[in-house]
């Protein structure tokens, strides 16, 4: 009997040991640029985060250029960060150079931008499950359901709202979150 309790609590110390560490915040996440640099979410405390899954070839695609004046006009206060993603139909290109080049060359992206990446399934890159997970970010649920979906996250790395592709990055409904203090 007393083998098998000790068999247990090894068992119990073993499992919980080997449990994942919890992300608290948005700033614990370090993700790859397009680059193959280290993009750490840290470095972008006490500013607001606007984070979005990009695609090349989209019919959301043209978002690119309010990305970017929203990126230019709110640079002390904003970061915008895009997630190139292939899984809504085959949108994007294959080649993370292809892709920086035609954000470049088309919408004149300066700001950061991923290795390209999956933001649903099974595969889905960690800082999506969070940002989709309830209780991974503790504040909303959401569901990705096509290119351009946008979550804000607020000065100290919370999550404060999610937008589906359709509600465009200049509108009065991000532009008042990012408006406030």
């Amino acid at each position: 009997m007393m083998k098998y309790m000790i068999t247990a609590v090894l068992l119990v110390m073993v499992l919980t040991s080997a449990s994942p560490v919890k992300v608290k915040s948005i700033h614990d996440f370090k993700i790859e640029s397009i680059d193959g640099k280290t993009i750490n979410l840290s470095k972008f405390k006490g500013k607001k985060l606007l984070i979005v899954n990009t695609a090349s070839k989209c019919g959301y695609t043209p978002q690119y250029k309010a990305l970017e004046e929203l990126s230019q006009k709110y640079k002390g206060q904003l970061v915008v960060i895009g997630f190139p993603s292939d899984n809504f139909g085959g949108q994007e290109f294959q080649q993370n150079t292809e892709i920086k080049e035609f954000c470049q060359k088309n919408y004149g992206v300066t700001f950061p931008l991923t290795t390209r990446v999956d933001v649903k399934g099974e595969n889905a890159t960690p800082i999506f499950k969070y940002l989709c997970s309830k209780s991974e970010n503790g504040v909303l649920d959401a569901t990705i359901n096509w290119n351009f979906n946008k979550f804000l996250v607020d000065e100290n790395g919370k999550v404060i709202a999610h937008f589906n592709s359709k509600t465009l990055p200049d509108s009065p409904e991000i532009l008042k979150f990012i408006a406030q203090n």
